[in-house]
């Protein structure tokens, strides 16, 4: 290392690589405010301020998909909130000027959301910080510096209009803070930007050069030769990796030695069936419904149209779609309710059959699609079997209703989620389900006692903990003597490094990230199961 070279540690947030120079984010400019004389024009103006930059908003969440337009429609709501307005007229009428009302008034509800128990809301406070600072700089004549192209965006964090704006191609992000499970990160995989999160201080320059490894997490300002030699090493074999991914991506899951392994594609809405070959997967393990819920409780239409649409992609093929999981870190207006310990609240199954007047809507859109395809209904959050006879009533009452209208519907294959250790420990218990499907990330959690949103707590919340793979094989051994399909949907299916645990462990049926099916087919066809067993 020479004498010059600066190297920073950070967590991978979006694996790739990057060189060019650094770019230290800045405000190019800084305008003074002019108040109005009156309090109505100075309101006047916050309001003004604050529909145009609604109004971009808008334009913004109609051009994008899937995560992109679900962060912009929040932005939306929020400034479309009477709410932050009010309170703000309320200090601008005592005196005090729109830009600094504004900014009061936002910090507040920042605070807030920033010392939720709930990750949801802590992980939007950059979005209400986004918010708060694109109003200031429209009220102030503030101009953000533009982002070049082809540099190593270097902040403290980034906020996700931002992100939006920018074409990232040939470029990275590095930020002083940041969270590997932000808005942005979720962008900055879905869009393959390099991007490493919590490399700390330390003083850099713009425009000296850098190279970025966000799959080793490391950032280094003026590389010398052998720092560049071996990052060149590394991209290299990262780009042979992905040549090998997009080579096995269309062919069957298959080991070393001919076992045959399912992989399933997990969505999380409708618009990412656009980007994915319905001929690479053997299915959907996972389809999310969160997404329906994000700003309001969505009709039975909205619901029924977003299934079809699904269940057509997938010709035949089967497609999971998943109860609303709502609660924990995924509240809902009108739906959940604030508790102090949310992921241990009433989320998942729970909310849906004691709000059933809610959970009927959904029933009956998943009836009714059924008929468009091959659907399987997989229920969240199961603890008890009583859960899965409650449901089933539910499904029952609402086909009869469906019946008696002569309204065409399906009966699904009703499953269940295994996230919870009372499943995985006692897996006969729920022989009702007809089939299992393994919540890596919340099974990890409740096993390891350990958030899986807590950056500290990382290194001990990992499915690759014997404890977790013990509950995966225990749950996996159970469906293969009793012929109970079983498959695992959570983020452990889409690491190729621990595929072959999970293997091991018993499973022939994954659900993975669709960035991932390549690699994760990849990793399968290395696998000889027979000499694993003979080893074990």
């Amino acid at each position: 290392m020479s004498r010059d070279e600066q190297v920073f540690t950070g967590t991978p947030a979006s694996a790739g690589f990057a060189i060019g120079p650094v770019f230290c984010a800045a405000l190019a400019a800084h305008g003074h405010y002019q108040r109005h004389k009156s309090t109505d024009a100075e309101y006047a103006h916050l309001v003004h301020t604050v529909e145009l930059t609604m109004g971009i908003t808008i334009d913004m969440m109609s051009k994008a998909r899937g995560d992109a337009a679900d962060i912009l429609e929040f932005q939306a709501a929020m400034l479309g909130d009477d709410t932050f307005r009010d309170a703000a007229k309320e200090l601008i009428d005592n005196g005090m000027a729109a830009d600094l009302a504004w900014s009061q008034v936002l910090d507040a509800e920042i605070e807030n959301y920033a010392q939720s128990e709930e990750e949801y809301f802590r992980a939007r406070t950059a979005d209400l910080i986004d918010i708060k600072d694109r109003v200031l700089r429209e009220l102030r004549d503030e101009l953000e510096a533009a982002i070049p192209e082809n540099v190593i965006y270097l902040a403290d964090d980034i906020a996700p209009t931002t992100f939006l704006f920018h074409n990232w191609t040939d470029g990275g992000i590095v930020l002083r803070q940041g969270s590997p499970t932000s808005h942005v990160a979720m962008l900055a995989r879905q869009r393959g930007v390099p991007m490493v999160v919590g490399i700390g201080g330390g003083h850099v320059d713009s425009g000296l050069p850098s190279i970025l490894d966000a799959q080793a997490g490391r950032f280094i300002v003026q590389p010398d030769d052998a720092s560049l030699r071996t990052w060149k090493d590394d991209w290299g074999a990262f780009e042979r990796k992905a040549t090998v991914a997009a080579r096995f991506a269309p062919k069957p899951g298959r080991t070393a030695d001919g076992v045959s392994i399912a992989v399933h594609v997990n969505i999380a809405d409708p618009h990412e069936t656009e980007a994915i070959d319905i001929g690479h997967v053997d299915g959907v393990g996972l389809m999310r419904t969160e997404f329906l819920y994000n700003s309001r409780l969505p009709d039975e239409e909205t619901q029924y149209a977003a299934y079809r649409k699904v269940l057509l992609w997938a010709g035949g093929k089967p497609v999971t779609i998943r109860t609303a999981d709502a609660g924990g870190d995924k509240p809902v207006p009108g739906f959940t309710e604030a508790e102090s310990n949310p992921f241990l609240g009433v989320r998942g199954i729970r909310l849906c059959l004691a709000k059933p007047h809610v959970f009927q809507v959904q029933i009956r859109a998943l009836l009714r699609a059924g008929v468009h395809g091959n659907l399987k209904i997989m229920l969240p959050m199961v603890s008890v079997p009583d859960e899965i006879e409650q449901a089933r009533a539910l499904f029952d009452e609402e086909m009869r209703k469906l019946e008696a209208s002569g309204v065409a519907f399906a009966p699904p294959e009703l499953g269940i989620m295994v996230e919870v250790p009372s499943v995985a420990i006692t897996p006969e218990r729920f022989s009702k389900a007809a089939f299992f499907s393994i919540g890596s990330n919340d099974l990890t959690q409740y096993v390891m006692a350990a958030s899986r949103d807590s950056g500290a707590l990382a290194k001990i919340a990992e499915a690759s903990n014997p404890a977790v793979l013990s509950l995966i094989g225990n749950v996996a051994r159970y469906g293969l003597k009793n012929n109970i399909p079983i498959s695992l949907c959570g983020d452990a299916g889409s690491d190729p490094e621990l595929i072959p645990l999970l293997l091991k462990a018993g499973l022939r049926s994954v659900s993975v990230a669709a960035s991932r099916i390549g690699m994760v087919k990849a990793a399968i066809a290395e696998i000889d199961l027979q000499a694993m067993e003979r080893t074990a």
